[in-house]
């Protein structure tokens, strides 16, 4: 073993680099590269960040606001925060209940690093975000993955969660609009969950609300803490400026729960990154208080890109993609490709073989199902422009019409 080799320690081996970055800097490679690409792997609105946000950082930056913050971040955007909160989901929460962190990704890590010890169980449903799983792993944890099938619109069924309870259980994760699949609970949806949580007072709720303003085809938002009361002060609730707002660069996100959660979050926050930008601080205040029509405009357009390109997936032979009711990314079944063979004659064995022959023979990059914990799948991040989205599936099809 080289003396490299034997530096790291062993936590690291549990881990993975991110799929969904990886893929997308090997589009960005491709490209560099003089390759014709159509990537479509990125969770990231190709919309610009609102003029009304550049100019507050353009002000903090004229009037010095370029000082460290408290660590857990300003009095004025954690007020910012509340004021949202209050506006948008009918919960309040204290000042010392809040924190702000470099990215919501930040946060949910702050509180898995603070409160999971060895053998403690987090119940994750799949599909998931690829992230969660890591940093259960990275805590010493263990994920509890439960498969939540198409059928049931990729959601978990009250049923399934009791099944998955445990004596070790400390978190459920929710993520509502969802990544990879859109899906998204209703507030009845949500009740039934919670009813399954309340006789179990150790278990506490992560809800991931950071795709809460793009939900689609007239449907309410609902998050956990306000759906059932008697959870709010087992509830997490991480939200952020990154989808909304078009503010992915920024890194700027927040969550809100327990006093004692929050504070021990803060600490490890205080011994690792410190506080997040004062710049981004003040854009983020603007976001979260300025205007918000923008918000439903450009969820309408998001709406528009789904219809058509759910519709253009599901007229390729071997496709089948349901209609996702949130997020920006649709979630295609290519189980009718799977035992195909290529110009080359290889054969399709696994989602992931699938996209790579996408990128390889089409020029189209998207991330394979099995990285968000189910397969044969794949996602589309329909977060490009309309242009580009029907020049993917274009090409996807002319792909598929290839195979043997």
């Amino acid at each position: 073993m080289s003396t490299t080799a034997a530096l790291i320690a062993q936590r690291m081996h549990r881990i993975k680099p991110s799929p969904s970055s990886a893929a997308s800097a090997r589009v960005r490679e491709l490209q560099a590269q003089g390759r014709d690409i159509v990537g479509l792997t990125t969770g990231e609105p190709d919309f610009p960040t609102p003029d009304h946000i550049k100019q507050a950082a353009v002000h903090a930056l004229a009037t010095d606001q370029t000082r460290y913050t408290n660590p857990d971040g300003t009095a004025q955007m954690k007020a910012a925060v509340q004021l949202k909160f209050r506006r948008e989901n009918g919960l309040d929460y204290a000042p010392d209940q809040i924190i702000v962190s470099t990215g919501s990704k930040q946060s949910l890590f702050n509180a898995l690093l603070a409160t999971v010890e060895d053998g403690d169980e987090v119940i994750i449903p799949a599909p998931y975000w690829v992230s969660y799983i890591d940093m259960v792993l990275l805590a010493g944890g263990r994920p509890v993955v439960v498969s939540c099938l198409e059928e049931h619109g990729f959601k978990l069924q009250a049923e399934q969660l009791a099944r998955a309870i445990t004596p070790r259980t400390k978190w459920v994760v929710f993520c509502s609009p969802n990544n990879p699949s859109g899906a998204t609970y209703s507030a009845a949806e949500m009740k039934a969950l919670a009813q399954v949580l309340l006789p179990h007072p150790k278990i506490h709720v992560v809800s991931d609300d950071i795709y809460e303003h793009l939900i689609y085809d007239g449907r309410s938002f609902a998050t956990m803490a306000q759906v059932e009361p008697a959870l709010y002060d087992r509830t997490l609730t991480v939200n952020g400026v990154s989808k909304a707002y078009a503010m992915t660069g920024w890194r700027l996100g927040y969550a809100a729960g327990p006093k004692a959660l929050i504070r021990n979050m803060a600490k490890l926050q205080s011994q690792s990154t410190t506080n997040p930008s004062s710049i981004s601080q003040a854009a983020a205040i603007a976001a979260l208080t300025g205007p918000q029509d923008f918000i439903a405009t450009r969820c309408r357009e998001f709406q528009q890109r789904r219809d058509i390109v759910v519709r253009m997936l599901n007229a390729i032979p071997g496709l089948s993609c349901s209609t996702p009711q949130g997020a920006f990314y649709v979630f295609p079944s290519c189980a009718g490709l799977i035992g195909r063979r290529t110009p080359a004659g290889e054969v399709l064995r696994t989602d992931r073989d699938v996209i790579l022959y996408f990128l390889d023979e089409a020029g189209v990059g998207v991330l394979q199902g099995e990285v968000y914990g189910m397969s044969p799948y794949f996602r589309i991040s329909t977060a490009s422009s309309l242009a580009m989205l029907e020049e993917g599936c274009r090409r996807i099809g002319r792909a598929v019409a290839r195979l043997a």
